[in-house]
């Protein structure tokens, strides 16, 4: 049977503790350094509590050390990822090689920064000890089964939901190059988010002012059951930046769905987590940020993937305006308004304005404070803050349990109360005949599991019980067989064996006296640079025997490759004759030019289906 991993995203503890409520198997948080999210750092104490509440689920707990590690900071990154390993986290996300060197006692998973697109890559961090690939977003299902099939022993984590980057993640050097923040540090500036204009060889303007890199949200509630049959065995989230509010939302929504596929094939799937959750709202994941959607490249290139109008949240269609009569619009459709909503619009120069409502009357049509000059009749109107929802989700929103069964008997000396999982505890007692019936006294007593992750289904009592047995008795034997089972809970999650596994060619399995020696085979890596491009510190460069040759340590003068996309512009825009699009009228080499007057070329690899972006 598989086990099946939903992946959510922790900004912070609060944030954690809500994806585990609402269903989630594990999640992935950044320490206060060396994490590819620089906004979204949190302390070891705040990741020890998520992983202590994580694990009373049987859910994990992984910590983002990914980023690159300059030299002068490798001692900081050996003091921490100790802190994290005695903090209870399951794993380490890993883009740095140097970590290797520094002998992990935790599973490592390879970052999608790390660029893993094909199985020789994956076979080669396997080698390394890697137990865990995160794929790169890029890849279609066909990619997935023929890496899955290549290297079965992987475990695969794909992305199913969030923002797009559109260059390969790990090869985009575009915000370094641009605003001295580094992607492969967690600092991305979100360059592809920006406005350019696309202008020709002769100077000619074919785009102008539009977000040509800004891709669309990923979605992919979909393609759950179909990821799954590719061998995916984790599906990610992605989110890091994001509120609880967002967090409790999409979790919902893609514990559900998997719940659903589970339900179908329950031979085949099983959740990697305990637990069952009960919502106070429906999850709706047009309801929180997100660009559009797209499956991306899940099923070959097609239209739809961008969104080069705005790169902000649009949210829901709710309707066309009808009817403007001063301060009042009265809105077509089916869509019920509130106060404070907001609403936004494309003006006729494409560019996205809001607005509030400061009110809706009796008939259901929208007062405003001020009309926008851009509003018109039949302008289309987007939701994208829904004032109703908003408030649903403050608070408590869902409550996780685990089912438990309690089996009551006697002793030589007193009683025991039996649990799933070898539970069994005793209490020496004074035995005394009860004048009638305690059954349902006893029932009462033991399903009460308030404060704790429990809900009891049954209490099994022989049918000649005869015995009274005090309440502050029955409250002892509960307490007992909950501290038991939760201790069973989290001590399953730290056995050696599975925490401590390694490939016998991993690096730390090849002895004291060779840890300074190059160990990665150019057998493995054919092309170091290539494959392992963002070398930062002297470590990482003596394992691929090269040069250190990140692009944030000796920064190249001249134009190189600031990103490399499947995103491609001629393909967009209807110009790749052969996708059927028409011969296109401009004279290359392309380029994209900001607002300051920088100018990006574009150079477009058909062969490989790519586009890049020099500076």
């Amino acid at each position: 049977m598989q086990t099946v991993e939903l992946l959510a995203p922790a900004k912070n503890l609060s944030c954690g503790i809500a994806a585990i409520d609402h269903g989630a198997d594990a999640v992935y948080i950044g320490p206060q350094r060396f994490g590819a999210r620089a906004a979204a750092g949190n302390s070891i104490s705040d990741i020890e509590q998520l992983c202590h509440y994580a694990h009373r689920f049987g859910a994990k707990v992984y910590v983002t050390l990914n980023t690159i590690i300059f030299d002068s900071e490798l001692d900081d990154a050996e003091r921490l990822l100790r802190q994290i390993e005695q903090a209870g986290a399951d794993a380490i996300l890993v883009q740095d090689m140097a970590l290797l060197s520094m002998k992990p006692q935790l599973p490592l998973h390879a970052s999608t920064q790390t660029d893993n697109r094909s199985a020789d890559k994956v076979r080669s961090l396997h080698e390394l000890g890697f137990s865990r690939v995160v794929l790169a977003r890029e890849l279609s299902i066909d990619d997935i089964k023929n890496i899955h099939n290549q290297v079965p022993d992987v475990e695969l984590e794909a992305f199913v939901h969030g923002a797009l980057c559109v260059s390969y993640s790990g090869l985009c050097y575009a915000s370094q190059r641009c605003f001295g923040r580094s992607a492969n540090r967690g600092e991305c500036a979100q360059f592809c988010r920006l406005p350019f204009d696309l202008v020709d060889s002769d100077g000619r303007t074919i785009e102008s002012n539009r977000h040509l890199l800004s891709l669309k949200d990923m979605c992919r509630i979909d393609n759950l059951e179909e990821l799954l049959e590719a061998g995916v065995t984790s599906l990610k989230i992605e989110g890091r930046l994001k509120d609880e509010t967002y967090v409790k939302n999409v979790v919902a929504a893609y514990s559900q769905q998997l719940n659903r596929i589970i339900r179908r094939h329950p031979d085949t799937y099983r959740r990697a987590s305990l637990g069952e959750c009960r919502y106070t709202f429906e999850p709706d994941l047009h309801k929180t940020f997100n660009r559009g959607f797209t499956d991306y490249f899940l099923h070959g290139r097609k239209p739809g993937m961008t969104s080069f109008d705005t790169p902000k949240v649009m949210g829901e269609r709710v309707g066309r305006v009808k009817e403007i009569r001063g301060l009042t619009i009265v809105v077509s459709g089916t869509a019920s308004f509130a106060n404070g909503d907001g609403l936004c619009f494309f003006d006729s120069h494409r560019r996205l304005q809001g607005f509030r409502v400061n009110r809706v009357d009796g008939h259901g049509h929208l007062v405003l404070r001020e009309v926008p000059n851009e509003l018109r009749r039949g302008t289309e109107l987007y939701r994208n803050s829904d004032e109703r929802f908003e408030r649903q989700m403050q608070g408590q929103t869902s409550v996780r349990t685990i089912p438990i069964s309690f089996r009551l008997s006697e002793t030589a000396t007193g009683f025991a109360l039996s649990a799933p999982q070898g539970v069994r505890v005793e209490i020496e007692a004074e035995k005394q005949l009860a004048k009638s019936s305690q059954r349902d006294n006893i029932v009462r007593q033991l399903s009460k599991l308030g404060g704790t992750p429990y809900e009891c289904t049954q209490v099994e009592i022989p049918d000649d019980f005869p015995y009274f047995i005090p309440n502050s008795l029955l409250s002892e034997l509960r307490r007992k067989a909950v501290e038991c089972s939760l201790m069973r809970s989290e001590t399953s999650l730290m056995r050696s064996e599975e925490r401590g596994e390694r490939s016998e060619n991993s690096f730390e399995n090849r002895g004291e006296n060779d840890k300074n020696v190059q160990v990665i085979s150019h057998s493995l890596l054919p092309t170091p640079h290539s494959s392992f491009p963002n070398t930062a510190n002297s470590v990482a460069a003596e394992m691929f025997g090269t040069e250190v040759n990140a692009f944030e340590v000796n920064p190249p003068k001249e134009a190189v490759q600031l990103m490399r996309c499947r995103h491609c512009l001629r393909y967009s825009l209807g110009y790749c004759v052969r996708n059927g699009g028409q011969p296109p009228q401009w004279r290359e080499p392309l380029y994209l030019v900001m607002g300051n007057g920088k100018r990006f070329q574009l150079q477009f690899d058909c062969k490989n289906c790519e586009m890049s972006v020099l500076g």
